[in-house]
């Protein structure tokens, strides 16, 4: 049986007979003549669901994907192991099919998974209330910008050129036309330049914005930054990585006021780029000009518990010019996957991934320096990306590392004209001692024998 059944040609005219028309081409009256194509579109002849199948698979094959090649690649997405149970649970009906709960109080499964979502990401960072999640990490990171300026009333972002340099982009175009202005702040050794960045604060500067780890894989150093930040009475932003949050202390035990970071890691795969999702969390003091929408706890009037939408402070619920922001959905399913994976892992299992990354990335950048074919970027410390100067180019070692199946780094020069020289290695949990060792014979490297 065909799994698409289209409407049949008595249905047609029914349809058009209630609709007050003749034909199908009424529907485009509109629409003038010369834009229209008076043709049949230009497809091949239409084939049985087997032989489709068939054509789609071979289209897929086209494409790398992550079964067949070894990942060294991070910059922003990063390939950890998603347990299988994520995705059997995510192809649940109850949750596969639920777009958003707009009547919340017969979804209460939905809200329900949204407020433990909610909890852990506090548990995490160390804030006061997260959100129901963003569309991406670039996204929080740029509401998190317009937020503080709100709370501060003003219009100046200070933003490190250690963050992500797409963020950075994203930040830009989100104050582009609300006239706040977005400064950048450089970095010394791969970490933010503390003496340029209190030069650079002002009266009006509204927030530091910073990401740690970097987009150099590197470990910021918060609280100075945010010592800094408050003796300016600004606001305190970090981007940060959630896997590293299970080692390092929470941004919110080092006097962080808001925290993002993309979700991806957290039970997500990177499938060619997304959905992903964006984490927010602030302090209570900032949550009624948080974006997006919070699933709350109560009780009902018979005292059992129950779970609600509340400060829903975007557009399509109250007076737009009272509300914080045009976000309009949250990433419910994508947030539903970190749910489960920290869930999981829980506590202890989160911390022990986060230490495979510390481990295996020091073990592989420390063998390629052994090799002599390649230099420290920077000493600074890093967590599971490193950024080493190579005497070689950078697409010269990728495409070696392509035939041999692996993905390698990221060239920085595309993004950071100085660090020509420099590539962005990222090690997850994922990979083996045999794969690390396969990446450091194919480039040069020096390989431990122990």
């Amino acid at each position: 049986m065909s799994r698409y059944i289209s409407n049949t040609q008595e249905q047609q005219v029914e349809m058009l007979r209630d609709l007050g028309l003749k034909s199908i081409e009424d529907l485009f009256v509109d629409i003038p003549e010369n834009l229209r194509l008076n043709r049949n579109l230009d497809l091949p002849p239409e084939l049985s669901e087997m032989d489709l199948l068939k054509l789609m698979g071979s289209m897929a094959k086209k494409n790398s994907n992550l079964e067949e090649y070894i990942c060294f690649l991070g910059a922003g997405a990063y390939d950890h192991f998603v347990p299988s149970v994520i995705d059997h649970l995510l192809s649940r009906q109850e949750f596969y099919t639920a777009y958003t709960p707009y009547q919340a109080e017969i979804s209460q499964g939905t809200l329900q998974a949204i407020f433990e979502y909610q909890t852990m990401i506090c548990e995490l960072t160390g804030m006061d209330v997260a959100n129901a999640s963003m569309y991406d990490g670039a996204s929080a990171l740029a509401e998190a910008g317009l937020m503080a300026c709100q709370a501060t009333n003003r219009d100046e972002i200070l933003i490190a050129r250690s963050v992500h340099p797409e963020s950075r982009d994203v930040m830009a175009t989100y104050s582009q036309f609300r006239n706040i202005k977005v400064i950048e702040v450089g970095y010394a050794d791969g970490q933010v330049d503390l003496e340029e960045l209190a030069s650079k604060l002002t009266p009006n500067t509204a927030v530091v914005i910073v990401q740690s780890p970097n987009f150099f894989g590197i470990i910021e150093q918060l609280k100075e930054i945010g010592e800094l930040a408050h003796a300016n009475k600004s606001l305190f932003v970090v981007f940060a990585d959630p896997i590293s949050l299970a080692l390092l202390k929470s941004p919110g035990e080092l006097g962080v006021d808001i925290v993002v970071g993309e979700g991806q890691a957290l039970g997500n795969p990177i499938s060619f780029g997304g959905p992903y999702l964006g984490f927010f969390a602030t302090r209570e003091e900032f949550m009624r000009r948080m974006p997006g929408r919070v699933v709350g706890q109560t009780k009902d009037k018979f005292g059992k518990r129950g779970f609600v939408l509340t400060l829903q402070t975007r557009e399509q619920h109250i007076r737009r010019e009272k509300a914080t922001s045009n976000i309009c959905s949250n990433q419910a399913l994508n947030a539903l996957a970190t749910t489960i994976y920290l869930t999981l892992l829980g506590k202890e299992g989160l911390k022990e991934v986060a230490s495979l990354c510390l481990q295996k990335s020091h073990y592989a950048y420390n063998q390629l320096i052994a090799g002599g074919n390649f230099s420290p970027q920077f000493k600074a410390p890093f967590l599971k990306e490193f950024v080493v100067r190579s005497q070689r180019p950078i697409n010269e070692l990728n495409s070696i590392l392509w035939d041999e199946k692996i993905i390698g780094g990221y060239d920085l020069g595309k993004a950071y004209p100085e660090v020509q020289e420099g590539w962005l290695i990222a090690v997850t949990e994922k990979r083996s001692r045999q794969e690390i060792d396969r990446l450091i014979e194919a480039v040069g490297g020096k390989r431990d024998e122990r």
